[in-house]
């Protein structure tokens, strides 16, 4: 039986508080204090992980500190909490962890934290940008586009998520607009896309000068807030968020009827799978990350897989194709902690394209 870990972290302070009660009256900014020096702990052990070909069993273990902290601390303060919850995770006897939400970007994309650990690391973008894709083309299909006359913008692009994404369906679609912060990166990015696979991508360092013309986007940005407002998204648009934290607003769901927002990377597991913790997905399913934490277990496949910043194609078809073999699948569509229901899928189609036209 193959045995891993996964580490996690709260998005901020609401996440302890909704846990442990007897918080609540403790005001944010000293509650964020003393997570700044509590050492990791265990929150539960997973197990009923099975299929015909695998089993495994983990625990997930709490990096406590919240998305504002890993994006102000100063780093090498964050890397020496994550590899400390490495480490518990190695005395818990797993072959391999996987680094969650913001645990995966710290430290050179977890290579630093790989290099001081005696077990396997893995960030489980590989399998993320497979589910990423996959769910993409399911909600393109299912709004009636042709993947092939599609501007997609992807956001967050020159990361290792949004790089692959890009270099996977720029052959697919008719456009490609790019997105990230630094400009000489997009650069270099486009002219690599351009020289692979022909395609003059559009690069930009503003979301909402160009989300207005895209009719898909992925977006994969490491910010700590919403970046995706009503106001930058065409009528009948369809959004994949893969983000942890989200980037899309809250009210673009209150606001915008006319366009589908999916969660991406949600998966269900195999077997008859305990969690021993509630981490906002329905019972028997998960984050594209920790499945590939799971996979590489089940395989007993301790090596680092996903680690530091290039990522590749040949990875990403490799776990998808090990996650077919394990049973693994995309689980549905769902948006802000919420499976969207098929009533609602089509009235947001009819509504798409009476804007549209």
């Amino acid at each position: 039986m193959g045995q891993f870990a996964f580490i996690l972290h709260p998005m901020d302070t609401s996440y302890v508080t909704r846990k442990y009660g007897f918080l609540r009256p403790v005001p944010a900014p000293i509650l964020e204090m003393i997570m700044r020096f509590a050492p990791p702990f265990q929150v539960s052990r997973i197990t009923g992980i099975e299929s015909g070909t695998g089993e495994a069993h983990g625990h997930f273990v709490a990096c406590p500190l919240t998305s504002r902290q890993m994006n102000t601390m100063a780093e090498e303060v964050v890397v020496q909490k994550v590899i400390a919850a490495g480490r518990m995770a190695q005395r818990l006897g797993a072959g391999v962890v996987g680094l969650g939400a913001l645990t995966a970007v710290v430290g050179g994309g977890g290579r630093r934290v790989a290099e001081a650990l005696d077990i396997a690391v893995t960030t489980g973008n590989s399998y993320t940008v497979a589910t990423a894709i996959e769910g993409t083309r399911e909600a393109v299909e299912y709004m009636g586009y042709p993947l092939g006359g599609i501007n997609l913008g992807i956001i967050g692009a020159t990361g290792s998520i949004g790089r692959v994404c890009a270099e996977i369906l720029a052959d697919e679609v008719g456009q490609l607009t790019l997105v990230a912060r630094d400009e000489m990166q997009l650069e270099a990015m486009r002219d690599r896309i351009l020289q692979k696979s022909g395609i003059s991508a559009a690069i930009s360092t503003d979301v909402g000068e160009v989300l207005p013309a895209c009719d898909v986007v992925i977006t994969v940005s490491s910010a700590t807030d919403a970046i995706i407002e009503p106001q930058h998204l065409k009528p009948g648009a369809v959004i994949c968020d893969v983000a942890r934290p989200r980037d899309v607003s809250r009210r673009v769901a209150e606001s915008r009827d006319d366009v589908l927002v999916i969660e991406g990377g949600i998966v269900s597991v195999p077997g008859d799978v305990d969690f021993g913790f509630d981490f906002g997905v329905p019972p028997g399913t998960c984050m594209a990350c920790m499945a590939e934490t799971m996979i590489l277990a089940m395989e007993e496949r301790y090596e680092s897989y996903t680690v530091g910043r290039h990522l590749t194609v040949r990875q990403v078809q490799e776990i998808d194709e090990l996650a077919k073999k394990h049973g693994f699948a995309l689980s549905g569509f769902r948006a802000f902690e919420r499976e969207i229901p098929e009533d609602t899928l089509r009235r947001i189609r009819e509504r798409a394209e009476k804007s549209r036209k």
